[in-house]
């Protein structure tokens, strides 16, 4: 920015930008939340990672679409790989939070009032949270003692929160999702286990 220029030039110039901008319609402009990292997140306990406006549906949940379901997921990928995943506009898939699997680290990336793309299957998607956890559905050393107790925790909030019961009816696998061709979380996550955790959370 040049600043020798007098401030009637620069007061003009931010006049027409904000004329310009009031010209656009609101669904084409950017979410002001997107790459925030201060934005409040849903759970308390979780730490801020956009991801791309690209990537969900901006929604005003639970007014939009009734929330009823937790999809679990394993991501096939590293924790740091999934964020930048989620941040690239051309992936067009996110989830609501993802868990770190060596200390149950819990990064947000979609609001819960938005509709991530994390089912393959838009109802699906409209009505539920998604929940990524790091890992391979075929190597269950990433389905480490903090992961479950950190995700239980989790789950358990977001059930609570909207009304949800804390079930197998009502949180599911991405294997069960109608017309998806995934089998996460996979034969080795142990459901016994975390529902009997999201229940005592």
């Amino acid at each position: 920015m040049d600043m020798e220029r007098p401030n009637r030039h620069l007061s003009r110039r931010r006049f027409l930008k904000g004329a310009a901008l009031s010209a656009v319609p609101y669904a084409l402009l950017p979410d002001p939340r997107a790459g925030a990292q201060t934005q409040v997140v849903d759970y308390p306990s979780a730490e801020w990672h956009a991801a791309s406006t690209s990537n969900y549906t901006p929604s005003e949940r639970p007014g939009s679409y009734a929330i009823d379901r937790v999809v679990i997921h394993v991501t096939q990928e590293t924790y740091a790989d999934t964020l930048s995943i989620f941040r690239n506009p051309q992936k067009k898939v996110s989830a609501h939070y993802l868990v770190r699997s060596s200390d149950g680290h819990v990064a947000q990336c979609v609001h819960e009032a938005d509709v991530a793309w994390h089912a393959g299957n838009w109802d699906y998607n409209t009505r539920s949270i998604g929940i990524e956890h790091e890992g391979w559905v075929d190597r269950p050393e990433y389905f480490t003692d903090t992961l479950y107790a950190q995700s239980a925790k989790l789950t358990a909030a977001i059930c609570e929160t909207h009304g949800i019961p804390k079930d197998r009816e009502h949180i599911i696998g991405h294997y069960q999702v109608p017309g998806t061709d995934h089998t996460d979380p996979g034969p080795f996550w142990d459901w016994v286990r975390y529902i009997r955790m999201v229940n005592f959370a």
